[in-house]
């Protein structure tokens, strides 16, 4: 096995689709330390620049002096402290829902859900460029399964130009399920798509749910905190009503760990009974629940970080544009600069994030498997701890070297 691996890793390196870690010798900023330089952190999750706030430290520590460092335990047995029910509610509140159950990850999040709700009579109707941790959760139910091409609401099945495969929209999926008589229907889609940024058409789904009476679980792990008017997410920014949401505090909320499943009660009392990795996984550790609790009272009290990373984002869209690169259009702070059009574009990209290292701009080139073959790209991360400094040095980085490798 090692030298069949060996071999995997070799080819891995030929194809310039193996991943290096870079070092951080900081914590997580807008500045951070890399091979003893300084650098701008244009690739983070830390939408609202909470990942090392000093009022969330000090919760953590204060949780930790209080509740301890670790619970040894998971839920139901004795890792059940007062913070967790806290957070729950204070989670429930601010999304809008009924309950809420914790997770150690979103990631274990949406491992949980599917397989105790969705049995062989159901149907689960997915989008074709969900998370993989979607993905995976919905192979662990024995659910009959569609996938629908990517944002399409439509009552066909065509051809996919991207994949040369016959693809369906979301609503022949659901007249399909209807006619195979499935008992609950739940259409599953991410709010926002990590890799494009472009946020779900939850007005077309939401309708489409009413219209063949199915349920919709949004995955809002890249809009909760930030997204819609006061940052309740997706569902918000579209003014529509969803069933299920599952989100990370691992993102905006933070960015260390921890997730969530929110909903109706009767769906999360059962979650707590019949769920895997929240019978079998230890509880979220104090730390993470204490500066978590402290981030949503942050946000419920001003939209004031939400608002600066949505001028952020504008400005950074608006001038890389304006200089010559390809982005795909959106509102989302995750801006995707792509070199498909290009020759040796995988390779392109990972020597354009290098040389944005040596100008003090810290980015990360995705290529296959990733990201679909040809759609190479350098996603950038809009953050509200980003000062028009910081944009400016960024974006003058990305014409200097966009120029220097003819990108622009």
């Amino acid at each position: 096995m090692k030298e069949y691996l060996a071999g995997e890793l070799r080819e891995l390196e030929n194809q310039k689709l193996y991943k290096h870690e870079r070092i951080i010798e900081s914590p997580q900023a807008s500045e951070i330390i890399v091979n003893g330089n300084k650098v701008l952190n244009f690739c983070a999750n830390n939408y609202l620049g909470m990942s090392s706030h000093p009022a969330l430290i000090k919760a953590a520590h204060s949780a930790i002096d209080s509740r301890g460092y670790g619970l040894s335990s998971v839920r139901f047995i004795c890792g059940t402290q007062d913070i967790h029910k806290e957070l729950e509610a204070k989670m429930s509140d601010f999304l809008g829902m009924d309950d809420t159950i914790l997770f150690s990850s979103c990631f274990d999040a949406n491992g949980a859900v599917f397989e105790p709700l969705f049995t062989t009579e159901d149907a689960i109707i997915t989008d074709a460029l969900n998370h993989a941790s979607i993905i995976d959760g919905v192979r662990l139910s024995k659910a009959q399964r569609w996938v629908y091409k990517h944002s399409d609401m439509r009552d066909v099945e065509e051809e996919d130009h991207t994949t040369g495969k016959l693809a369906k929209g979301l609503e022949r999926c659901l007249i399909e399920a209807n006619e195979k008589g499935c008992r609950f229907k739940v259409i599953v889609t991410d709010g926002v798509f990590s890799m494009d940024g472009d946020i779900a058409d939850l007005v077309g789904i939401t309708k489409l749910a009413d219209k063949y009476d199915a349920l919709v679980l949004v995955d809002d792990s890249h809009s909760t905190g930030f997204i819609g008017k006061t940052g309740r997410g997706t569902h918000e920014h579209c003014n529509v009503k969803v069933d299920i949401i599952t989100t990370t505090f691992g993102k905006a909320l933070g960015g260390a760990s921890g997730g969530c499943i929110s909903g109706h009660k009767e769906i999360i009392d059962y979650l707590r009974n019949k769920a895997r990795p929240y019978l079998f996984s230890n509880t979220v550790p104090p730390a993470v629940v204490g500066a978590t609790i402290k981030t949503l009272d942050i946000l419920t009290i001003s939209t004031e970080l939400r608002d600066r990373l949505e001028l952020n984002t504008k400005r950074f869209r608006k001038e890389m544009t304006e200089a010559g690169f390809d982005i795909i259009k959106g509102v989302h702070p995750i801006t995707p600069i792509m070199f498909g059009k290009y020759p040796n574009c995988s390779q392109l990209a990972v020597d354009f994030a290098n040389k944005m290292l040596n100008e003090g701009i810290y980015v990360i080139p995705f290529s296959f498997p990733v990201v679909p073959r040809g759609r190479d790209r350098i996603r950038t991360q809009i953050s509200a701890s980003h000062t028009d400094e910081h944009l400016t040095k960024a974006i003058n980085a990305f014409i200097k070297i966009g120029k220097e490798l003819k990108i622009i």
